[in-house]
């Protein structure tokens, strides 16, 4: 698949709080991940993974993930697991590290941001993290609009305030990083195990392979 730096972003995220959280279930998951993109932009104008969410009832559902909740790709996969986990009256479906986090694709700000949520959302449980994405005039509600919304992409400007001084500068930050992303960042393909006497070469898109001489050592 398609693999680009974003996509580990996301999978970082997602190991981040799998290591640093209690009671990682989907919906806590899906609301820190939420919570982080949404900060990320209010910031800087764009996201930290580049998911797009919509508006379900139960809150921003990332629509990828929620895609690969079931049936993860291989890259996911390999880094977390989901075990069902019996909680009173439900089961909750636990997210699970593998792997360990890898902070190298991340800036400081990121990591800030991921530890601000940690912080504050360490032992909170999936029905209070709801309510927090749910706040009035957040960018859900006004997506969500009493479910006339439901399954619509949610804005990320929305969660800009529309009184907050720096509004302008961080959608015209977040128009001409867009238009940069489109036009010019082409997405990584993982590349395959070598194979003797093949060599992988970059094209513009895709990768191609082409074979070259054995080494003399080993022909």
């Amino acid at each position: 698949m398609l693999v680009t730096h974003e996509r580990e972003k996301l999978i970082n995220a997602i190991l981040y709080f799998a290591h640093n959280t209690r009671y990682l279930g989907k919906i806590k998951l899906f609301k820190l991940l939420f919570l982080l993109d949404f900060e990320h932009f209010r910031q800087t104008g764009r996201s930290v993974t580049g998911l797009e969410y919509r508006a379900w009832k139960f809150g921003p559902v990332p629509v990828q993930v929620m895609q690969e909740w079931d049936d993860p790709e291989p890259d996911l996969a390999a880094a977390i697991s989901i075990q069902p986990e019996k909680v009173i009256d439900h089961v909750r479906e636990t997210v699970v590290p593998r792997v360990p986090f890898d902070d190298s694709h991340f800036t400081r700000r990121d990591l800030r941001i991921m530890d601000e949520l940690v912080a504050q959302y360490r032992d909170t449980y999936s029905p209070t993290m709801i309510d927090v994405t749910h706040a009035e005039n957040g960018a859900w509600a006004k997506t969500w609009q009493d479910g006339k919304g439901m399954n619509e992409p949610i804005p990320y400007p929305l969660g800009l305030g529309d009184d907050s001084p720096s509004r302008d500068a961080i959608l015209e930050i977040a128009s001409e990083y867009e238009a940069i992303r489109k036009h010019h960042v082409r997405p990584m393909l993982r590349l395959p195990k070598p194979r003797r006497g093949v060599t992988y070469q970059p094209r513009a898109t895709p990768w191609v392979c082409s074979k070259t001489a054995p080494s003399p050592e080993r022909a």
